[in-house]
């Protein structure tokens, strides 16, 4: 019996006939699922026991899903970084093993982030919509100078998020549960705080840690009332890390001025969500990552780390790191 192969990520679906030869020299069975975002656990179950490896999204990896897969079941190739959404104890216990790519999109999403902060310092996106209404308003806007950016999570995107910051002259914090390089934080001249004191001193507030059960609602409603009346909260990292409810509420009675989300703890976001309805929100489909040639690398990767889990010689790329 060949190998079969469940490819769930939703980025490189539509690319799979690029690939196809690759699989098939391997002479690999790949099984497309339909997939919008992530396939849920009850999604998963019909595959389990079914497929000697995964590519796959976020899909949600339990405990269950993976003893049902067991075992058949390989390796777990995850395509990007995030691997919050697989069992990783489970996976270990069972001997599966799970691959992804670090630091894939650092750059990618750090340039999302700044954007995101450009945005509502200069309020580029409302007087657009203003002037093209027929307004003609000179609104108040601010110099990034004139701001303190926190960052929370000061791993790979964080730091590459405050070394842009940093050329504009922001005041720079840093949030952090490990010890930063002291030479980082002289290079960038960022001042490592506690995260209640970040919150209460920063105009924006960037969320670029890892979502783990020590994260999960790290902002919830008592540390969002912490941040200043004006502050922003930029959220490129995953939807769990913020208490939506709470961060809903505050931006709806103004406690916050504004958000910029790219994801959600639902995804994709629900068409009744009060999110979508926000003047003072700027919403991605958690697509922060963009970037063709990040993309090519995970492609390709991905399906080498897949092959190396199962045992194959990895296929010869160009586009490989």
């Amino acid at each position: 019996m060949g190998l079969r192969i469940l490819l769930s990520a939703p980025y490189m679906i539509p690319e799979y006939e690029r690939f196809r030869p690759v699989f098939e020299s391997a002479e690999m069975e790949v099984i497309l699922p339909i997939v919008t975002e992530r396939l849920s656990e009850a999604e998963l179950l019909p595959y389990a026991g079914e497929v000697d490896g995964v590519i796959c999204g976020d899909d949600q990896f339990t405990a269950r899903v993976l003893r049902a897969a067991s075992p058949r079941l390989k390796v777990i190739s995850k395509w990007g970084t995030g691997i919050d959404s697989i069992d990783r104890e489970s996976a270990k216990t069972l001997g599966i093993q799970v691959c992804n790519t670090p630091g894939a999109f650092t750059e990618a999403v750090a340039d999302t982030v700044i954007g995101y902060i450009l945005s509502f310092s200069r309020k580029l996106p409302w007087m657009d919509r203003s002037t093209k209404s027929g307004e003609w308003d000179k609104v108040p806007i601010r110099a990034l100078h004139e701001t303190t950016i926190g960052v929370i999570g000061v791993g790979r995107i964080g730091k590459a998020v405050l070394r842009r910051a940093s050329p504009f002259g922001a005041h720079l914090l840093g949030n952090d549960i490990l010890e930063i390089d002291p030479a980082f934080v002289a290079m960038v001249g960022v001042e490592m705080l506690a995260l209640e004191e970040l919150l209460r001193q920063s105009d924006f507030v960037s969320l670029n840690c890892d979502l783990n059960p020590s994260s999960h609602h790290l902002l919830d409603r008592s540390r969002l009332g912490l941040m200043r009346h004006g502050a922003v909260l930029v959220n490129t990292a995953r939807g769990a890390i913020v208490d939506q409810v709470s961060l809903v509420d505050a931006l709806r009675d103004g406690r916050i001025a504004g958000a910029a989300l790219d994801v959600f703890e639902v995804e994709p976001l629900p068409a009744d969500s009060e999110l979508r309805r926000m003047d003072n929100v700027l919403l991605g489909p958690h697509n922060a990552n963009g970037s063709p040639s990040a993309w090519e690398r995970v492609h390709w990767n991905t399906i080498r780390n897949l092959f190396a889990g199962l045992g194959i010689q990895p296929p010869p790329t160009e586009a490989a790191d």
